[in-house]
């Protein structure tokens, strides 16, 4: 529930981008250039996302997964309605664009340790032979998110124009006040995690005996585990570059260059969330019976094998093969995303995983959040040329199934280690 509420203020923002704040921020630009700077905007919440990362992650290996999340949430419901309450570049100048991409960037801080303490929640409270399947429950979070996000912002983008342009577009932002109380209300009732229990009596054991002399959990991780990061970070590009790639630039490439009407391209989004999370579902059973690394391997090339059919679809220019070319493309995501946060738990110590999952997922996260202005901007110097979707995805998934062979050896490695 937690995690659903944060991806859902993720991609409202994400999706409205797209579609108006070009005119409602950025109308002082060239149409193109205003869609590359909204788009642009969005990319902020992804350079606060490893900062996020820093600071979360110390607080959730110092004072628990549990009391980190609430705060996450509490900061990114707020920053969420707030954006709802904005005025515009008509009212305020440069100023709007100012204040929506600082609250854009709160909403990255918070997302920085969101996925990863929810993911340690769930994984950590697991049984031994059920951590995929647990690990992939925040997963869900994602589709249940984009379903909501892509339903609400495609009845808002159904009024008149000039009824979403000078309040409709409001109202999914404002929503978000709504979804806070309920979520709040549901992680309130959380218990913390067992392992980082035993994590703190360990802790209270060593400072009793003078030996508690450990540095802060960050510099830990790129001390003892900077491999592991940086496989981390080009393995979990596909959740984020991947991801907005069929989503926000699809639904803005869609509209733009295609001329579709925006509520079939949101459609789109709400079939491949359907589809997601069937993905996802397949993932965490096979990540239970294969081990995670693997089945990220193989979701990669599947998706790897499927981008040639979805280039296809989108060049044909056909509404309805667009339409699933785009719910192909967010659908498969889904294997390689359900053992995910599984994989990345086991290739960090307890003592400062929720610091080391944190920062190397949200680094890929920053690069990844680009994907859309860079796919902008490349359309542009490629003339709008539909190869763009399915080369960007192509390399992104390239990049998973190297950093899940890199993971499984890492994994291999630590179990002789063990066993020896």
């Amino acid at each position: 529930m937690g995690t659903a509420m944060e991806w859902y203020d993720y991609f409202i923002y994400g999706l409205l981008a797209a579609l108006v704040f070009d005119e409602l921020f950025f109308p002082s630009f060239d149409p193109e250039v205003g869609t590359v700077l909204a788009l642009l905007s969005f990319g902020i919440g992804f350079i606060a996302r490893p900062v996020g990362a820093i600071l979360f992650g110390h607080l959730g290996d110092r004072i628990g997964r549990k009391n980190t999340l609430i705060v996450t949430l509490l900061v990114i419901g707020l920053s969420t309605g707030i954006i709802g309450l904005l005025p515009t570049f008509d009212t305020i100048g440069f100023a709007a664009p100012i204040l929506l991409t600082t609250l854009r960037f709160i909403q990255g801080l918070s997302l920085g340790g969101e996925w990863s303490g929810a993911v340690l929640l769930a994984v950590e409270h697991a049984p031994a032979k059920k951590r995929a399947f647990y690990g992939a429950m925040p997963q869900y979070g994602s589709p249940a998110g984009t379903l909501v996000s892509s339903a609400v912002v495609t009845l808002v983008t159904l009024m008149p124009e000039d009824q979403l342009m000078s309040w409709g577009w409001r109202i999914p932002f404002l929503l978000s006040f709504v979804f806070l109380a309920v979520a709040l209300y549901m992680r309130l009732r959380v218990e913390e995690s067992p392992v980082f229990t035993d994590v703190v009596q360990t802790q209270v054991a060593e400072k009793a005996a003078k030996t508690n002399r450990k540095p802060l959990p960050v510099i830990e991780v790129f001390r003892h585990a900077w491999r592991s990061v940086l496989i981390v970070v080009i393995t979990v590009l596909f959740a984020s570059g991947g991801f907005f790639l069929m989503t926000t630039y699809a639904v803005n490439f869609g509209t733009a260059e295609l001329g579709m009407e925006p509520w079939k391209l949101l459609v789109a989004t709400m079939v491949g969330a359907v589809l997601e999370a069937i993905g996802i579902y397949i993932g965490a059973r096979m990540g239970d019976r294969w081990g995670a690394a693997k089945t990220v391997i193989f979701g990669g090339v599947v998706a790897l094998v499927l981008v040639i059919p979805i280039a296809l679809m989108l060049g044909s220019g056909v509404e309805v093969l667009v339409i699933a070319a785009v719910a192909l493309g967010i659908g498969v995501l889904g294997i390689p995303y359900g053992p995910l946060g599984t994989m990345l738990s086991e290739l960090f110590s307890a003592r400062y995983r929720y610091s080391g999952v944190a920062v190397s997922y949200n680094i890929g996260g920053l690069i990844g959040g680009f994907v859309p202005s860079i796919a902008a901007a490349l359309a542009i110097a490629l003339n709008g040329s539909v190869i763009v979707i399915p080369l960007l995805l192509g390399a992104i998934m390239l990049l998973c199934v190297v950093g899940g062979l890199l993971a499984a050896r890492v994994l291999a490695n630590q179990k002789e280690t063990i066993a020896a």
